[in-house]
């Protein structure tokens, strides 16, 4: 039931545009393994900035 309630609350970040932390960082593990994590604050302070000064923000 967990699994599935993560997965709700995940679909419904995304629709309404707020990206997903746990995602950003499994990603920096696997493809930046030497880079440090943003905190979550400063994450979504970047990727809100990312999104309305309308760039895409997107690493690879």
């Amino acid at each position: 039931m967990s699994a599935l309630w993560r997965r709700l609350a995940q679909t419904a970040r995304l629709m309404v545009g707020q990206p997903d932390y746990d995602a950003y960082r499994r990603h920096l593990a696997e493809h930046h393994p030497g880079r440090e994590a943003m905190t979550r604050a400063q994450f979504f302070r970047e990727r809100e900035a990312a999104r309305y000064r309308g760039g895409g923000g997107r690493c690879c």
